[in-house]
């Protein structure tokens, strides 16, 4: 199986790590993953804020770059749900018969990282240590346009010395939402601040997610009230071993 990592713009600029710990994970799970360094971004900002005109290019790059792999892993639920629900969107958009085929073919092999680890690889145990209490964050993306489910649970169930503590109000949207945080900054931090207090609640030591970009806000605002809490993707928590 050709198997190529879609790392994301804000991991290549801002969380590079994420992109090395899914590299490491699935090496030790016997994945040879590629890198394709023609990547850019999959369109995402550019079509939630209504410009899909001037997404296409950027779709047809995207295309271009994965074309030929038979899966294509995404450390984020929101860049994964973008490339398989939106492209299509942009492609008929543009009225391009090709680009349409293309995405219609491209776009079913990009999997959330937990999809391709739960439903291709066909493993729940990674082999994974962690000694932490942990809570875990939903992403919206993840659970209602991929709807993910129970699979990142399950993962991080099987994780060796984690205390997994539940979430309350787990499947309310943390208010980042891309431009969302922007365009209503007051709502965007109302929203931020209660899914903060309900992470506090649990006492756990780590508030893991599969999205950086969520966690980039829940971590700012984690950060300005001195919580203690730390904020980690779960393909870190998933590569780390006893070694680590």
């Amino acid at each position: 199986m050709k198997v190529a990592l879609m790392l994301t713009c804000i991991n290549d600029a801002l969380f590079p790590d994420t992109g090395k710990a899914v590299v490491r994970l699935l090496r030790r799970l016997g994945v040879d993953v590629d890198f394709p360094t023609a990547q850019t971004c999959c369109g995402q900002p550019m079509i939630n804020t209504g410009y899909l005109d001037e997404a296409v290019p950027v779709v047809r790059q995207w295309v271009s770059a994965f074309e030929g792999y038979d899966a294509i892993v995404v450390p984020s639920g929101s860049c994964a749900g973008a490339v398989r629900h939106q492209h299509g969107l942009v492609a008929r958009r543009a009225g391009d018969p090709a680009l349409e085929r293309a995405v219609t073919e491209t776009g079913p092999r990009a999997y959330e990282l937990t999809e391709f680890l739960v439903d291709v690889l066909g493993v729940e145990d990674v082999g994974a240590y962690f000694p932490h209490r942990v809570t875990y964050h939903p992403t919206c993306h993840s659970l209602r346009m991929l709807g993910v489910g129970d699979r990142p649970a399950r993962l991080l169930s099987h994780v060796r010395g984690i205390r997994l503590v539940e979430l309350p109000a787990a499947e309310e949207c943390c208010g980042f939402g891309g431009t969302f945080a922007v365009k209503n900054a007051e709502t965007s931090v109302s929203m931020g601040s209660d899914k903060v207090r309900h992470a506090r609640d649990t006492g756990a030591e780590v508030l893991v997610a599969g999205d950086n970009s969520c966690l980039m806000h829940l971590g700012g605002l984690l950060s300005r009230e001195h919580a203690g809490m730390r904020v980690m993707h779960l393909a870190e928590v998933l590569a780390s071993t006893e070694a680590s």
